[in-house]
């Protein structure tokens, strides 16, 4: 490869364009590349031996023609340098003008986008004041055109809830099952909610007897709210009934046979005993049976009851029966929990039962010294922005007394706990306001003491903020042919523009600490939401304040704070709509506030009796004030220790009590408290101590009362030994027997019977008989038997049996 020189000005750049460089240093060079070019031609003279021979002359000649070359040289760079000048002059300039084209284009096209944007904001901003009129224009509350209608279904079918609604803005609908709200995410096996073109449809997948309740939709928007419900009735397959109409029963459906047994013998077989538990554990009562006869088709049915009061599944009770067990199990005990259960199995031919205390003690306190939690709060008086919630109070034996509680909301599917008093408030009632209309809300309540502040209690159950009064302003129209229309009762009359004021307003509930006012909406109320402020003033000032200014009310009633002790307050109360203000109500009569409730007396004389080797029963008589109890609280001391202990910590309602989980041969007292919504009476007096023993009764009932010969003229019969024999070997039975379709009993003998076998004689012939055994200890005799079946008097004439 053959090397070519480089010059100089090349070798330390990368590139060999000129351009770059100015006029001086283009000149340096072309003289540079003249020399160098005159060079090589004398240089080629010399090396062709013209130098040699050649005069000054011919010296001074290629001289001149190397002059000569240069300045053709030069011209022709110059002329290159002129044409290319004349080419970049001509390209600048179509360059310019293009860009001068381009702005000016570019230019336009702004002033058109900016003419476009000012008219598409203008449009908008019409567009929006015309939608703002017609919204206004269009906008009403919700209205029910076709309403809910009623069902009844047989169990395993589904059930459809549907009813068209209209309203501008879109109502929000929620639907509600016995005032409950349904939330299908918590059940979507069995609920589902459908919601297009106004229609809203509640699916009620294979209904169970538990879904015959009463069904409500409720409608709400900005502007107020509709409602309409209806009832439905699941009805459970018995043996006299068909579960699907006639025509229509599946043809591989065996028939149901007759069943020849008309009693069921239900036999308890291992049974729970008194029971103690604490908050917060989970515990199960068992009672397993033997079941005769043993039918899937006719099996009884178990019940489980609280205090008289009918238990259902829930979130902290669950149910079970099933292979001759029942159980009911808690899976998360309160002091809510605590009170005698009863297990009844109940069948055709009668009901069976069996019963037991539960005792549920106070969990440790998160503080030392805490009271314990409040129980049994319940929600009263529920409107659309305001209800009530009461509470029992805890037994303080051992701590210091209750000052006060707090009481806390939470809104249904969130976890946000708010307190709704900022001081603690000392009777165990208080009205919460401030609610959102259609929202469903739970409560619960911690005590304060001296100490510090308790655990919470049990949260209610959920409680939406609705106006009853609304599902009930509706009127049925009958027409010819048994048809009828449905309508409001707000269509009837008509569109009111400015309310009238309310009417009747007084004060419901009186406390030293608040007033809760009430009123009638006024009539009539149109068809406009209707809001309210409420006035006060001091008896005397002539002036008026206003109770709610910033905040309107909803709900026909109020609860007034912040009013001065043993100083007398009137009231008037202002309804308002969207059109304006009414004229304010009668002023109410002077209303002073204080308690309208005092704490009640101590309870009178207390007795113990001895009951078993563990238990000791409790009486003790009535205080004198006994109005607005929630019950009493009984506490036991073992004599000489000066130490109490609460026997029940939820208070009960009668004056007698069984005091159970006390040591056998121990001497104890007892006293007893009454305690209402204000606080706790004065403790009564001691009783006189008492050695925990087991004490003797009267036997139980005998059973089982049966006929085993007949004659004709006299009766032999049997019957079992009661199951309990009050502590005492029984010393025999007396019995009594009365003629069918009389009246009175009389007696059979007049001697102890003292074998569970006897012979009734001077019978007569073809009549029919009944009969009653009691049993008789050494104590007394005991209670009598049921009557016994109708037995005949007719002579067997069959043979005996070998």
């Amino acid at each position: 490869m053959s090397s070519v020189a480089v010059p100089f000005y090349q070798r330390r750049h990368k590139h060999f364009d000129q351009s770059y460089r100015n006029i001086q240093t283009r000149y340096v060079l072309e003289e540079y590349a003249a020399r160098k070019a005159a060079s090589r031609q004398a240089a080629y003279y010399e090396s062709s031996g013209l130098g040699k021979t050649t005069c000054r002359l011919c010296a001074r000649r290629a001289r001149t023609l190397a002059h000569e070359a240069i300045q053709e040289s030069r011209k022709r760079t110059h002329e290159q340098k002129s044409h290319a000048s004349e080419e970049k002059r001509i390209r600048f300039a179509s360059e310019l003008s293009a860009l001068e084209k381009e702005i000016h284009t570019a230019r336009h096209h702004a002033r058109e986008h900016l003419d476009r944007l000012a008219i598409q904001r203008m449009v908008e901003e019409n567009m929006a004041l015309e939608r703002h009129a017609i919204e206004e224009s269009i906008s009403r509350a919700p209205e029910i055109l076709v309403r809910l209608r009623s069902h009844t279904v047989w169990e395993k079918m589904s059930v459809s809830l549907c009813f068209t609604v209209q309203g501008f803005p879109t109502p929000v609908v929620q639907w509600y099952k016995n005032e409950e709200l349904i939330t299908p995410a918590s059940d979507p096996a069995k609920y589902r909610i459908e919601s297009k073109y106004g229609v809203h449809v509640l699916h009620i997948n294979r209904a169970d007897f538990d879904d015959s309740a009463t069904y409500s939709a409720v409608a709400t928007n900005v502007h107020g709210q509709a409602s309409t419900n209806c009832a439905v009735i699941v009805r459970r397959f018995r043996g006299d009934e068909e579960p699907h109409p006639a025509g229509i029963m599946p043809f591989h459906l065996p028939l149901s046979y007759d069943v020849c047994f008309t009693h069921i013998d239900v036999q308890f077989l291992e049974k729970f005993g008194v029971t103690f538990g604490t908050e917060g554990e989970t515990l199960t009562l068992k009672c397993s049976m033997l079941i005769t006869p043993d039918l899937k088709r006719l099996r009884p049915r178990a019940e489980w009851y609280r205090d008289d009061v009918l238990i259902k599944d829930s979130k902290w009770t669950k149910l079970y029966f099933g292979e001759g067990q029942a159980a009911l199990s808690f899976t998360h005990l309160n002091k809510d929990d605590e009170g005698l259960y009863t297990l009844r199995m109940v069948t055709k031919g009668g009901v069976s039962e069996y019963s037991a205390y539960l005792f549920v003690r106070d969990a440790d306190a998160l503080i030392a010294g805490a009271p314990g939690a409040p129980m049994d709060v319940k929600c009263h008086d529920a409107n659309r922005d305001y209800v009530i919630v009461t509470w029992k109070p805890p037994n303080t034996t051992s701590e210091s007394p209750v000052i006060g509680y707090f009481v806390d909301k939470c809104e249904v599917g969130l976890e946000n706990w708010v307190q709704c008093n900022d001081a603690p408030v000392k009777i165990c009632k208080y009205p919460v306001t401030g609610l959102y209309e259609g929202r469903s809300y739970i409560f619960r309540v911690r005590a304060v003491n001296s100490a510090g502040i308790s655990r919470p209690s049990r949260v209610s159950e959920p409680v939406a903020a609705l106006d009853p009064v609304d599902l009930e302003r509706t009127q049925t129209i009958h027409v010819d042919e048994g048809r009828k229309i449905v309508i409001s009762k707000d269509d009837l009359e008509g569109d009111i523009q400015i309310p009238g004021p309310p009417t009747n307003v007084h004060a419901s509930e009186i406390s030293k600490t608040y007033v809760v006012l009430s009123w009638d909406p006024p009539v009539p109320r149109g068809r406009e939401p209707l809001t309210y402020f409420i006035e006060k003033s001091m008896v005397g000032s002539g002036s008026w304040q206003r109770v709610n200014a910033q905040v309107a009310v909803k709900s026909p009633r109020y609860a007034v704070f912040d009013l001065a002790e043993g100083k007398s307050y009137v009231f008037r109360v202002l309804s308002a709509n969207k059109h304006g203000i009414s004229d304010p109500s009668e002023i109410t009569d002077p209303i002073q506030p204080q308690d309208t409730i005092v704490v009640p007396s101590a309870p009178g004389r207390v007795v113990a009796t001895r009951n078993t080797k563990t238990s000791v029963v409790v009486q003790w008589d009535k205080p004198k004030h006994e109005e607005d109890l929630y019950g009493y609280y009984i506490d036991y001391s073992v004599v000489g220790s000066n130490h109490w202990e609460p026997s029940n910590h939820k208070p009960i309602k009668y004056n007698r009590f069984v005091v159970h989980g006390l040591e056998t041969g121990e001497q104890y007292v007892f006293r007893v408290k009454a305690v209402n919504a204000v606080g706790f009476s004065e403790n009564s007096q001691e009783s006189e101590a008492i050695t925990v023993q087991a004490a003797l009764t009267c036997p139980s009932y005998p059973h089982g009362i049966t006929l085993l010969n007949c004659d004709g003229h006299s009766m032999t019969l049997g019957w079992k030994a009661p199951k309990y024999s009050g502590g005492s070997p029984i010393l025999g039975y007396y019995m009594d027997k009365r003629e069918a379709n009389h009246q009175n009993w009389h007696e059979v003998n007049s001697s102890l019977i003292t074998r569970t076998i006897y012979t009734v004689e001077d019978l007569t012939e073809d009549a029919f008989y009944e009969f009653k055994v009691a049993a008789a200890n050494l104590v007394g005799i005991g209670q009598p038997s049921d009557p016994s079946e109708h037995f005949k008097c007719k002579a067997w004439t069959m043979p005996e049996p070998g």
